[in-house]
């Protein structure tokens, strides 16, 4: 999971809210009008080889939220093999 934090932390437009002890994970109330993609709720999907579960937010007026996850997730399969 280190190398996940590590390679998004890395990844322009892309900002972690990730604090489980508090309750602290993005919303769409928090990011409406920001271009960058907020990511929380990061954690190993045990359902799959290799899975992992995120919360991925966006302005989808201003970036498309769905494309953009996609990319993310493309962008992490590259990185890691």
């Amino acid at each position: 999971m280190d190398q996940i934090y590590k390679l998004l932390q890395e990844t322009e437009g892309v900002i972690i809210v990730d604090d489980v002890k508090n309750n602290v994970y993005p919303m769409p109330i928090d990011v409406e009008g920001k271009d960058e993609v907020y990511v929380g709720r990061i954690r190993r999907d045990y359902s799959v080889e290799n899975g992992i579960n995120m919360w991925v937010v966006a302005d989808n007026i201003r970036k498309g939220a769905a494309t953009n996850t996609v990319q993310i997730a493309e962008l992490l399969i590259k990185k890691l093999k």
